[in-house]
């Protein structure tokens, strides 16, 4: 019971990402080292958090494309793998399935709660009381926190005793892919992200570090310490005047 409340405030404080400035507190690569704290297995947990993040890395919500729901599915899918024992595949078999589930929910709340309390924050506004179209956004965004706890907190209590049956039951071809997709899966993340940066001028520096990577054996740490050099040296930061990358931007590198 603790450690599903527990896990249930987790996801709360991954949804408030939304209230605090978007700090990417929300992605599993944060909320699996929680997890793992919860359930007593930290190194697991920073493991699969890892491996979700990668999977879940292009899911985000981008114009009018509402990505399955990370927070939840990262949560139970590394809850689940720690206490079966599972590892990265079992978190890919439930995370993913968890994450549509969540966010099947999370449309329901947008297509009902959240008008319901716009149309309401509209007639306040129409009599200029502030203070309770606040209190009409904050209820909203503590609305849809607390969602997101009640389906984690009862997705592991009433899971977790009978998940290991569950795992037990899947056929060992179904595991074999399961492994072949944790390889395939965060290639995909890369991709659907490369597809929204990649452009003429970032290109350069993305096959550099390939080739740092994969001839000359440079750490990934090595290369991330490289790609800060490269951001200082392209953006002026000390120039207040400035916003905008050296040289501009055009047509050509979208």
């Amino acid at each position: 019971m603790l450690q599903a409340l527990l896990l249930g405030c987790i996801a709360f404080i991954g949804k408030c990402d939304l209230a605090t400035g978007t700090n990417l507190i929300q992605r599993p690569i944060v909320l699996g080292p929680l997890v793992g704290l919860v359930l007593g297995d930290l190194k697991l947990g920073v493991e699969v958090g890892a491996a979700l993040e990668l999977a879940f890395l292009g899911q985000y919500s981008v114009g009018a494309f509402i990505p399955p729901n990370v927070i939840v599915g990262g949560v139970l899918g590394t809850a689940f793998a720690i206490t079966t024992g599972g590892g990265a595949e079992i978190a890919f078999t439930m995370a993913f399935p968890i994450a549509l589930l969540a966010q099947a929910i999370d449309n329901v709340l947008f297509s009902i709660v959240r008008p319901m309390m716009g149309n309401l924050a509209d007639k306040f506004a129409a009599k200029g009381n502030v203070k309770a179209i606040t209190m009409i956004h904050m209820g909203t965004g503590f609305i849809t926190c607390t969602v997101l706890f009640l389906i984690t907190f009862f997705g592991f209590w009433l899971g977790s005793s009978q998940m290991q049956a569950v795992v037990d039951a899947i056929p060992a071809v179904v595991t074999s892919g399961l492994s072949i997709a944790c390889g395939i899966l965060p290639a995909m993340g890369f991709a659907m992200l490369a597809r929204m940066i990649m452009n003429k001028k970032v290109a350069p520096f993305f096959f550099l570090g390939f080739l740092l990577s994969s001839y000359f054996g440079v750490p990934v740490v090595g290369i991330a310490f490289l790609g800060v050099i490269a951001a200082l040296i392209k953006i002026d930061f000390t120039n207040s005047n400035q916003v905008t990358v050296q040289g501009g931007m055009d047509d050509e590198d979208f």
